[in-house]
């Protein structure tokens, strides 16, 4: 090493070792200000375990801390939403890929699918319950409107066969004209055949959250003289299981 590489090394060190009491101020004064270490180090180059030495004896006031937990607060907030929003996209996209798998429904799809549905959430005979009609009961108005459609398509029930019952809290009494024409709007039922009503008692306590002036209770589709479909349709779940190999009969 020849004499001007040691001189500038020299010189180097030297610079470090005057400027860093200089840095070490300006830092503590930073942070009396209620700048995060991030910030600070955006303006004064050393290490970050440095920075913390210099730090961690540094006492802040009420405002001052308060101030470092609003930015924290607000950091952690940006931080949440653009991962919400990166999960929209994401679902949005996955949405999007596999509604393109499904194409046209045929006949027979149609058919699979509601007596799936039916197994779900329809009423079926039992022992105890023969004669059993055709009940289906759900809160959603995509599946109702679903099982209307299959009962219409699949089973050729008319709309003089259905009946609709709404089953609602009783604290929603005082919105239930507004229920009437959810549903019958969801239904295309008219609504004078919504005269079948059952409230339901409300518990002191209850963990539901749709209770609000959006809150439209369960609707009850029921076939009028139904036993034999009924039947029928338990047929078809007995032949989708044997089918998918799950039992034998």
């Amino acid at each position: 090493m020849d004499f001007e590489q040691r001189y500038a090394i020299i010189i180097k060190y030297n610079r470090c070792f005057f400027m860093k009491p200089i840095l070490k101020e300006k830092a503590i004064k930073l942070r009396k200000q209620g700048l995060t270490y991030s910030e600070i180090l955006q303006q004064i180059t050393v290490s970050k375990s440095t920075l913390s030495l210099w730090l961690h004896s540094v006492g802040l006031s009420k405002k001052q801390f308060q101030k470092l937990t609003e930015k924290k607060l607000a950091s952690m907030k940006r931080g949440a939403i653009a991962k919400h929003n990166q999960r929209i996209q994401l679902t949005d996209e996955i949405k999007k890929k596999s509604r393109a798998e499904i194409k046209s429904i045929s006949h027979k799809e149609l058919l699979l699918i509601g007596a799936a549905l039916y197994w779900a959430e329809g009423s079926k005979e039992k022992e105890h319950s023969i004669g059993q009609g055709v009940i289906f009961s759900n809160s959603d108005p995509l599946m109702i409107q679903l099982f209307l459609k299959w009962l219409k398509e699949i089973l050729n029930i008319s709309r003089e066969e259905i009946v609709a019952e709404i089953y609602i809290h009783e604290n929603s009494i005082n919105n239930i004209n507004a229920v009437k024409k959810y549903w019958s709007r969801i239904t295309d039922i008219p609504l004078p055949e919504f005269n079948h009503i059952y409230f339901k008692r409300n518990k002191l306590s209850t963990n539901r959250k749709n209770i609000g002036k959006n809150y439209y209770g369960l609707l009850r589709i029921r076939v009028r003289r139904s036993a034999n479909m009924n039947r029928k349709i338990s047929g078809w779940i007995e032949g989708i299981l044997q089918n998918c190999g799950i039992v034998q009969w």
